[in-house]
């Protein structure tokens, strides 16, 4: 008779249960999940291969295939050609309609810790391409703040914000290693953001940025194009963000207009 103290098996300890309906991958990709919410497997933590997951949890090799690739394709795991499969680091999220803020308020709410390198803090001519996201002339003086973003020590976006001189004068004094500059626009300058229209594409990581971000050269990067704006409709701020692709993830809250309004139109942020 078993003891009323006896506790449940550890993660590590879990099996195959042979006589349930569930499929063995499935049981499978349920065990190495857990292990990972668990803590028992660590971001970063090799996994055995095949063979040795096949031995131990008595399963066919395609059947452990079949379960890794599940687990790949919900983030849980990365495939490393060459080098084995690996426990992912956690993607940082951030929602691109349903709030209106930046990568440090992201990384806060998550409680992990970001970091900046300043590259460049400058005040330069706005230029066609930004004079034309900030509606100013291209002549006009913009504050250029370029920065290194690393999360909890680890490089994570490569960004290159730009803000009207006028607006707030004085950010070239300012230091961004860890402050946010959301939060100076707001607390010190009075401009609240209440929109931010924003795109994303794909691209591939020249020498210099995978560089920067610690990956392979031609690696997938997400690009992150903003412009945000006060409530009078003035821009405020714009920035082109370079995100490692397997570390962010962009979240998107979609809402239905009622049938009598109009389509809103789609903006392309150039």
């Amino acid at each position: 008779m078993a003891s009323v103290n006896q506790q449940p098996p550890a993660p590590s300890e879990r099996t195959i249960d042979r006589s349930s309906s569930v499929p063995y991958y499935q049981q499978l990709q349920d065990i190495l999940r857990e292990q990972v919410r668990s803590g028992v497997l660590r971001p970063g933590d090799r996994l055995d291969g095949e063979h040795e997951l096949s031995r131990r949890y008595g399963v066919s090799r395609p059947v452990v295939r079949q379960a890794l690739a599940g687990l790949h394709r919900e983030n849980v795991l990365d495939r490393i050609k060459g080098r084995g499969t690996f426990v992912a680091t956690p993607r940082t999220t951030q929602s691109l309609v349903r709030d209106v803020h930046g990568l440090w308020d992201d990384v806060n709410a998550l409680g992990r810790t970001l970091r900046s390198e300043v590259r460049q803090l400058v005040v330069v001519p706005a230029g066609a391409d930004v004079g034309h996201r900030l509606q100013v002339p291209e002549d006009s003086p913009v504050t250029l703040l370029e920065r290194l973003r690393f999360v909890d020590g680890e490089p994570w976006v490569y960004t290159v914000s730009h803000v009207p001189f006028a607006l707030a004068p004085d950010l070239v004094r300012k230091d961004f290693t860890t402050q946010s500059l959301y939060h100076v626009l707001r607390e010190e300058h009075g401009l609240e953001i209440v929109r931010s229209d924003r795109a994303v594409e794909a691209q591939r990581a020249d020498p210099a940025l995978a560089r920067d971000l610690q990956i392979p050269a031609g690696d997938p990067v997400l690009k992150l194009t903003s412009v945000a704006f006060r409530g009078d409709g003035v821009p405020v701020e714009t920035f082109v963000a370079y995100h490692r692709a397997d570390r962010s993830r962009f979240e998107v809250s979609l809402t239905r207009a009622p049938a009598d309004l109009p389509p809103a139109p789609m903006v392309r942020i150039v």
